[in-house]
């Protein structure tokens, strides 16, 4: 499975690849040894081992510090957001979408030094934290990933920043923030979480008027109904982590968090094209 997987993957980088080679090797050849790392949850350095490849590649393995300058490249970088693009366009947009973050932890004597202790989802932990707006396509709307104690509620204002359209956007309690309320709302969007302090009052300062709607959608039938809705925010976190080749927890020889970005890039474009086979459904063409 994880051939078919890398297979379909080697064909859309490929088809996606329109810059001319830099060097020895295209583009689409150095993801594709990357996604063959990660896919089988292995180090690039296990991916430049010819040994490694059943059946061979159909092209010349690059060397290891070939891979860790080539993945730090604008081109590489470009074609690997261009693949995420193509496969994030769901045929209708979503009017409804959550927001959540998981937290990625490292062992707290990690030596990274851009990995930080914040909440998890048992008390605190040291490591990275991956925030995702998810609608109802296989990859995230925007996603972002910060270490374990970067703020939810300012994260979420850059990532509402990207999105497009309009609708209902549903959170927890940690998103019950005055400037969010306003950016979703500034963007088309209706926030909607529950107060992080539900019994208490709203006092004497003045609120956003999407905070206020909120509270009050929060307390109808409709409302409830609504916010059932970003259950799917879990199940889509579950998708992502469950299976063989799923973002599961970070491997030892990932870290750095230009490292970890470019790993779970690959995890969400791996989900996706899972999604697809799953579904036996036919991956989008390139115009």
């Amino acid at each position: 499975m994880e051939h078919e997987l890398w297979c379909k993957l080697y064909a859309l980088c490929r088809q996606l690849d329109k810059g001319f080679p830099r060097g020895f090797y295209r583009n689409a050849e150095i993801v594709a040894v990357w996604l063959w790392a990660v896919v089988h949850d292995r180090p690039v350095s296990w991916a430049c081992d010819p040994r490694n490849w059943l059946p061979g590649p159909p092209f010349p393995r690059p060397s290891q510090s070939t891979m860790s300058r080539r993945l730090r490249s604008p081109p590489v970088r470009h074609l690997l957001k261009a693949m995420e693009q193509l496969l994030r366009e769901a045929p209708t947009q979503a009017w409804v979408k959550s927001i959540d973050g998981k937290p990625l932890p490292v062992g707290g004597h990690s030596k990274d030094p851009e990995a930080h202790w914040g909440h998890a989802v048992r008390g605190f932990a040291k490591g990275y934290k991956f925030h995702a707006i998810w609608g109802e396509g296989p990859l995230p709307m925007a996603w972002e990933l910060t270490p374990m104690n970067g703020a939810e509620p300012e994260v979420a204002q850059q990532l509402v920043q990207q999105l497009q359209g309009g609708g209902y956007l549903l959170g927890d309690k940690s998103y019950d923030s005055n400037p969010l309320y306003a950016e979703a709302a500034k963007r088309g969007y209706q926030l909607v979480a529950p107060r992080k302090r539900p019994h208490g009052g709203l006092g004497h300062r003045r609120h956003c008027p999407a905070r206020l709607r909120a509270i009050e959608l929060l307390q109808t039938p409709f409302g409830q109904a609504l916010f059932a809705e970003r259950q799917h925010i879990e199940r889509r976190f579950g998708w992502l982590t469950s299976f063989f080749a799923g973002l599961q927890p970070l491997p030892s020889w990932v870290r750095r968090l230009h490292r970890i970005q470019l790993w779970v890039q690959a995890k969400l474009l791996i989900n996706a094209v899972y999604y697809h086979h799953k579904d036996h459904a036919p991956l989008l063409a390139v115009a």
